[in-house]
């Protein structure tokens, strides 16, 4: 471990039981009003492999994640951790298995009135009965492992882009969970940190033997990072496999999505009327025969 000590070892765990994959989703279906945006999705996560989830914005990634965490309800189908079934959980139930959940926010989610060290010992604070020395030594020990912790005085609006990603994944990981979740990690990050939270991300899983998803739309750092690759489209799953075989796909979707290919079965328009139909256009009358002739 990481931490040394992990402030799971206070706590019962849902998720240490023997199951070959650590999240398994049968024919989900989910729609935001009369917009279907998840329709019949299947999905395995295997223990201890870093997963990443692709597709396009809009095609429903984040709201899978919300669906995963219990947050949102879905209108059909199973989402089982570990063999429990998260939307037939209690309140109870639902809280002991987010204690096992590291998740680190699309746009890093930190409590901006507190500073960055305080915000690495919420959950301790939270969710152990951990003595303050001893949460003071992991919340340094979460800080050291992303390279932040001369920054533990700072607060939020202190921090670069890049440093408050990297604070966000410290406090991902301050419970040592067995379930990593990261929400577009890569989004809006410069190259050189771009490469230092991907290279964290793949170090971290492989020390604390945790299971990581990463739902991104970036390309080229989910094939560096990610053993096992999914490609969302038209809410459901349109190509999954090792990352490596994906590459190699000749499925047009996962193709044109992998290769940033222009031309292809994905859409650039929202569905919509025509536009000539929408904004009432005429056809164009053809000229008289007689200027055409000239």
């Amino acid at each position: 471990m990481i931490s040394g000590v992990s402030p799971l070892a206070y706590n019962a765990g849902m998720l240490s039981a023997a199951c070959e994959n650590l999240i398994e989703i049968r024919d989900l279906r989910f729609a935001y009003g009369k917009r279907r945006l998840i329709d019949g999705l299947d999905l395995d996560i295997p223990r201890g492999k870093v997963v990443a989830i692709l597709g396009a914005s809009g095609c429903g990634k984040t709201t899978l994640l919300q669906l995963i965490g219990g947050a949102l309800r879905p209108a059909g189908g199973t989402v089982k951790v570990c063999g429990h079934d998260v939307h037939a959980l209690d309140h109870e139930g639902l809280y002991r298995l987010r204690r096992q959940v590291g998740m680190m926010f699309q746009k890093g989610g930190l409590f901006s009135d507190l500073t960055v060290f305080e915000n690495i010992a919420f959950p301790m604070r939270e969710h152990t009965t951990l003595p303050e020395p001893v949460i003071s030594d992991l919340v340094k020990m979460k800080l050291h492992a992303v390279g932040l912790r001369g920054a533990h005085r700072l607060y939020p609006n202190e921090l670069s882009g890049g440093m408050a990603r990297r604070v966000a994944l410290a406090r991902a990981i301050a419970l040592d969970p067995d379930l990593l979740i990261y929400d577009e990690p890569f989004a809006g990050l410069d190259p050189i940190t771009l490469n230092v939270i991907c290279n964290l991300i793949r170090t971290l899983n492989d020390a604390l033997g945790s299971t990581s998803v990463v739902v991104t739309y970036d390309v080229p750092e989910a094939v560096k990072l990610a053993d096992y690759l999914y490609v969302m489209g038209e809410g459901r799953i349109v190509g999954h496999g090792p990352t490596r075989d994906m590459l190699d796909s000749a499925d047009p979707f996962v193709r044109q999505f992998l290769h940033a290919q222009p031309d292809g079965p994905v859409p650039f328009h929202f569905p919509a009327r025509p536009i000539a139909e929408e904004l009432e256009l005429t056809p164009a009358r053809e000229p008289p025969r007689s200027i055409r002739s000239l």
